[in-house]
């Protein structure tokens, strides 16, 4: 292929470090699904495809969550091939808001050990419904 024939690269608008604002990520954070989506990704420690991040929402909807993720600067998006990678901007987030996302990611955890049960000292989920 020559330059004039070669696909054209399909990129998606990221806000720069600079432009990271504390509002929008923390609106970004406060929904339940967006908030699965960055507890997974957390956890994963690698980009993921969308359809990797299980949501019990349409694929619509969670094309919006990603947005509004992406858009805040909370995570980044990059195309391979036909599928869309994410990933967290954890250095960016730590540089401008000193442990934020760790705070968050550890509140979230206890919020859903407390209302799902309790973990032994070994990290095993144990139920006390």
């Amino acid at each position: 292929m020559t330059p004039q024939t070669a696909p054209a690269v399909r990129a998606l608008e990221h806000p720069d470090r600079a432009a990271i604002r504390l509002e929008s990520v923390l609106h970004a954070l406060s929904d339940p699904m967006r908030l699965r989506v960055v507890r997974t990704l957390a956890a994963a420690e690698v980009e993921l495809a969308c359809c990797d991040v299980e949501l019990p929402v349409s694929k619509s909807t969670t094309t919006h969550h990603f947005r509004v993720l992406r858009e805040a600067g909370v995570i980044v998006q990059t195309y391979r091939g036909t599928s869309k990678m994410s990933g967290l901007r954890r250095d960016d987030l730590n540089a401008l808001f000193p442990g934020l996302l760790d705070t968050v990611l550890t509140a979230a955890a206890g919020q859903s050990d407390r209302l799902t049960g309790d973990r032994l000292a070994d990290g095993r989920l144990i139920d006390v419904r």
